[in-house]
């Protein structure tokens, strides 16, 4: 009897093993049709999740799940999942190849400047302070990627920050940040980040 129950508790933890392992995919199934089926996106206005730290996009889906950062697209979207979910389907994107992009040589100089020096005078710190000179971001922090991101969806962010539309980053860094950006200088450094390849992603 003894061997019988500890054969069907065996067999049922494999079970529940395998559900489990198909279950990220079923879950991030209707991601893929914005995010793309590996985490990069096809179209510009939607973030590629691919090689992003996994603490970032757990708190930027419990965000979305909580009403802390509204946005329409993914309204209904990520509101069944439990914090369990979040975790598991952050860290399913998390450990995909990251995009590769390529920066506009007209925007590089630019962007490079204020990525890696941003501008005293006005008060706008180093890009790599958070985001690492390679752009891979501070995964423990839950700073992001930044590297091989949409520069559309970048300079979307940065504008949603400097009008108070997007107010979910720490401390509101982001927001005293982006305000005091232009959008010349915004499109530079979005597309500068773009053509980063963050080695330690």
């Amino acid at each position: 009897m003894m061997k019988k129950l500890l054969l069907s508790l065996t067999l049922a933890a494999g079970v529940a093993g395998m559900a489990n392992a198909q279950s990220v995919e079923e879950k991030t199934a209707t991601c893929t049709a914005c995010h793309g089926g590996e985490g990069i996106s096809m179209v510009p206005n939607w973030p590629n999740l691919a090689g992003q730290g996994s603490n970032y996009l757990y708190k930027q889906i419990i965000d979305i799940r909580d009403g802390r950062r509204d946005i329409p697209e993914m309204i209904g979207m990520v509101d069944h999942f439990t914090d369990e979910d979040v975790r598991e389907i952050a860290n399913f994107y998390a450990s995909k190849p990251a995009n590769l992009g390529q920066a506009d040589p007209a925007l590089a100089e630019k962007g490079r400047n204020l990525y890696r020096a941003g501008d005293m005078a006005k008060g706008i710190p180093a890009c790599t302070a958070c985001h690492l000179p390679n752009g891979g971001g501070n995964k423990p922090a839950a700073f992001p990627a930044v590297s091989g991101q949409h520069p559309t969806y970048t300079v979307n962010q940065l504008t949603a920050f400097r009008a108070g539309e997007r107010d979910n980053d720490p401390n509101s860094m982001m927001r005293l940040i982006a305000e005091k950006m232009s959008d010349a200088e915004m499109e530079a450094v979005a597309s500068y980040m773009y053509g980063l390849h963050g080695t330690n992603r």
